[in-house]
């Protein structure tokens, strides 16, 4: 044990420069991993982010007006509370008579500090200011949305003798508005709730109940039963109902940065095990030494397995405590994201897994490679006594008899004569490339959404509705603009059979002017009972294209012959569309309810809305149609830092090629010197040959990587009911950008330990045995 304590107190010595090497690059990647879960959960868990800022309640019951809804707060399992508050049930719509919306009215004096809304514009109710005196509102954001209020907008309330005005609105992570399941929340002065002549039944409480520990959601409702009585509660709402609800629209992105994740681990670990298997190699005579005065093949593998994972440890803990202690004083969205990642649940375990996730892969390498450090023999065996393991290849020789320049011909002959360490080598490099690929494939996918919707099935930019103007005049008013077409539409829920679930059936364009869809697979609807139905419509009733399908709106029969797939962002792809009139056919007196506007190329959005609604003398309600991309901003910066974490990975698997491939080379240096080659030649020679083992990787990596990315994409696209065809592949410019500064890095990067070889005084040491 001492003779291993002071041969490792002697290595170190002798090897400060490399071990600090291996600590620092160990620190980074814990430090890069860790940033990038944090980044991850910010992105990819938006309810959780809500939940977290607003101390969010686990529970929401619902009781009659007369429950004593505040016993509730004393349970044992509680640990603070919201309310209770008083309630009304109302319908709102905004003035002149625009979309209705079911509301859950809430009485608050004040913003509630547990399960306390989250402002996104405007403010919160006061009752010191004009807007606050028994006349404003604060809207939850979805149902904000369905019913285009903003702030400043009127909204007439059933039960109520005047307006109340909106003042703000704010996010919640309570379950959202859903027309005809779940009314929308949303808050008003208990003098105002007062005001309301709403009936007893349309009077309750409601009250939050955050836990001490979650999983006891289900216990603690069955005590609120118990103890309030069946027939006290009207609703019960839970966390888990609307995490799911979240989730369902965020699974793209969160399944997206799992893949960039594993695949930032997985390069990581190659590239720590490449490094560690490669200094153990250089240090195959000082092995040999050791056993001849005396190590066992067991001591060799503990000392080396306890000296790197010692190195392992520490720059992992290392890593560790400076993310934990520094993460959030960085400034932008890193910064957000490490401040609200430690106060999250998953935070009191997830550092220690991923921490203790890197030690396992270092440790595993080790392993691999100290066992291999065990079976050296005591006696090296000296590599001129080793008979020539490979001729020089057919390739080299018409090379050279090509007067192809000899520093080239020598590099690719370097780079390649040993093909299991070649593999290898441009395995691990592969590994961070390919990922990267698939980074540049999401990030020109989320590109094409943005600058061109109509591929994507967003070819109308804006939708436009009146209850004031008829349909003629609305018609007119759009026919006189040259920058829009306008495609009449209507929607309506449908049953089909052996569902208990409806299905969105549209009603787009006419015969005489078809929706431009952004088909993916059959044709355009052309003629009566045809359609363009969405993937996850074809999931759900196990059809395909060319099927007939029959469905009931209101009793109605229609029966679809399903000519086209189209890529359907909206509903989950649970969307079926045919013209209008086809439509009508089972209803003549349907009218259109709204106009999709497909705008002419150059045409402004914002321009275009704003003149119509002057236009039409405030009469219109001119709305952007949401992209479903609009959400994934973060995502961006989490690709930049991914890309950038594997750059760094890259340069550390880079530096472990170019330190093997000078070591690996020193006798050749030796003969090369002996046939003339000048120092500037013998440079060239391994700078080339690490040129070429970067040239292949980066080959290699864009090739698999656009496939890998564009297949990735479309199945997820699948699975989420957009369906295939909204994949991206990245620019051929920019691959070949990521493959010629690659290039130029590794040459960079060769150039100076090659020259430090190509200047010093070799001989036939340390790297000439085996």
């Amino acid at each position: 044990m001492r003779a291993a304590a002071r041969w490792s107190h002697a290595h170190l010595r002798a090897h400060r420069g490399a071990a600090v090497l291996i600590v620092l690059a160990t620190a980074g990647i814990t430090v890069s991993l860790l940033l990038a879960t944090a980044l991850f959960g910010y992105a990819a868990d938006p309810w959780q982010r809500v939940f977290t800022q607003t101390s969010g309640a686990h529970v929401w019951i619902h009781t009659q007006a007369g429950a004593p809804a505040a016993s509730l707060t004393a349970l044992d399992e509680v640990r603070a509370a919201s309310g209770p508050f008083r309630t009304v049930r109302t319908t709102a719509s905004l003035q002149p008579g625009g979309a209705k919306a079911a509301l859950e009215l809430r009485g608050a004096p004040d913003r509630p500090r547990t399960a306390g809304p989250r402002l996104t514009a405007g403010r919160w109710l006061d009752a010191g200011t004009a807007g606050g005196r028994g006349a404003g509102i604060v809207l939850e954001s979805s149902v904000a949305r369905a019913m285009w209020a903003k702030p400043g907008d009127d909204l007439s309330l059933s039960g109520f003798a005047r307006p109340l005005r909106v003042v703000g609105i704010a996010e919640t992570a309570e379950v959202g508005f859903r027309a005809g399941e779940t009314p929308g929340t949303a808050w008003v002065l208990p003098g105002t709730l007062a005001a309301s002549d709403a009936g007893r039944e349309q009077r309750g409480r409601t009250v939050g109940l955050q836990l001490t520990d979650p999983e006891d959601t289900d216990y603690v409702v069955q005590r609120a039963v118990t103890r309030l009585g069946s027939d006290q509660i009207t609703g019960v709402s839970t966390w888990r109902q609307a995490k799911a609800e979240a989730a369902s629209d965020n699974q793209l992105l969160g399944r997206l940065l799992g893949l960039f994740g594993l695949g930032a681990l997985l390069a990581a670990a190659l590239a720590v095990g490449g490094a560690i298997s490669t200094r153990i190699r250089g240090h195959l005579r000082d092995i040999a030494i050791l056993k001849a005065i005396g190590f066992t093949p067991g001591q060799v593998v503990r000392m080396f397995l306890a000296l790197h994972l010692g190195f392992a440890l520490l720059g992992v803990a290392s890593g560790a405590v400076l993310t934990e202690v520094l993460g959030s004083l960085v400034p932008g969205r890193i910064g957000e994201a490490m401040a609200l990642w430690q106060e999250l649940p998953e935070h009191a375990w997830a550092p220690f897994a991923i921490s203790g996730g890197v030690v396992v892969f270092i440790g595993s390498a080790t392993c691999l490679a100290a066992w291999r450090a065990g079976r050296v023999p005591p006696v090296p065996v000296a590599r001129a006594a080793v008979p020539p393991g490979r001729r020089m290849s057919g390739t080299v020789r018409r090379a050279l008899g090509l007067r192809v320049p000899p520093a080239l011909v020598l590099g690719w002959r370097g780079a390649f004569h040993r093909p299991l360490r070649s593999v290898a080598a441009v395995g691990r490099l592969t590994v961070p490339l390919l990922i990267i690929t698939i980074a540049l494939g999401a990030w020109a996918t989320l590109d094409r959404f943005v600058s061109h919707p109509e591929k994507v099935g967003l070819p109308a930019a804006l939708t436009v509705r009146s209850d004031s103007l008829g349909d003629r005049e609305l018609r007119q008013l759009l026919a006189d603009r040259p920058d829009v077409t306008a495609h009449p539409g209507a929607e309506v829920q449908a049953l089909v059979p052996g569902q208990t679930g409806t299905i969105t059936l549209r009603g787009l364009g006419t015969d005489r002017r078809p929706y431009p869809y952004a088909l993916a697979e059959g044709r355009a609807a052309r003629g009566p009972d045809e359609a363009i139905a969405g993937q996850g419509l074809l999931d759900l009733l196990d059809a395909h294209v060319g099927d007939w399908v029959r469905m009931t709106v209101a009793g109605q029969p229609h029966v679809l012959h399903i000519v086209g797939r189209g890529i359907e962002p909206a509903d989950g792809g649970r969307v079926i569309s045919t013209g209008l009139d086809t439509l009508r056919e089972g209803d003549t007196a349907l009218r259109p309810d709204f106009y999709h506007l497909v705008l002419k190329q150059g045409a402004d959005p914002d321009a275009v809305r704003d003149s119509l609604v002057q236009a039409s003398a405030g009469r219109l309600e001119v709305r952007e149609i949401p992209n479903p991309v609009s959400g994934f901003a973060a995502v961006r910066a989490v690709i930049a830092g991914l890309i950038a974490v594997l750059v760094l990975i890259g340069l550390a698997e880079l530096s472990t090629t170019v330190g093997a491939a000078v070591r690996d080379r020193g006798r050749d240096l030796l003969a090369l010197k002996a046939v003339g080659l000048t120092p500037r030649q013998i440079i060239a020679v391994i700078v080339s040959a690490t040129v070429f083992v970067v040239l292949a990787a980066a080959s290699v990596g864009s090739l698999l990587g656009v496939f890998a990315s564009q297949w990735l994409i479309d199945l997820q696209g699948r699975s989420s009911g957009w369906g295939s065809g909204i994949a991206q592949r990245p620019p051929l410019s920019v691959l070949l950008l990521v493959g010629g500064v690659s290039v130029v890095v590794a040459a960079a990067a060769s150039v100076l330990p090659a020259a430090r070889a190509a200047r010093g005084k070799l001989a036939d040491a340390p790297v000439d045995v085996r």
